[in-house]
């Protein structure tokens, strides 16, 4: 598996554990919902650390947990998301 499917994989995961949608993640880690589509349709074909670091970051993780072959348990978001149209 390449990095950014693993990436991939690993933003979707987290990102359905906590009910979120790709809007509510974007205000999270600070991206556009457009670029977090693009990374977990695997459409980027490269991916910095920083940004890992911050999609990790999110989650309140190291880079090393968000990368580890188990998803980690026990996450909890960096900061309080503001509900979207589809939670309300």
């Amino acid at each position: 598996m390449k990095s950014i499917e693993k990436v991939s994989k690993r933003l979707r995961e987290l990102r359905e554990r906590h009910n979120l949608t790709q809007q509510e993640l974007a205000e999270v880690a600070d991206f556009s919902q457009n670029f977090l589509q693009q990374i977990e349709a695997c459409r980027k074909k490269e991916i910095w650390l920083s940004t890992v670091e911050r999609l990790a970051a999110a989650f309140s993780l190291d880079v090393h947990e968000f990368l580890a072959p188990q998803c980690p348990t026990g996450t909890k978001l960096a900061k309080k998301v503001t509900s979207s149209r589809v939670h309300k």
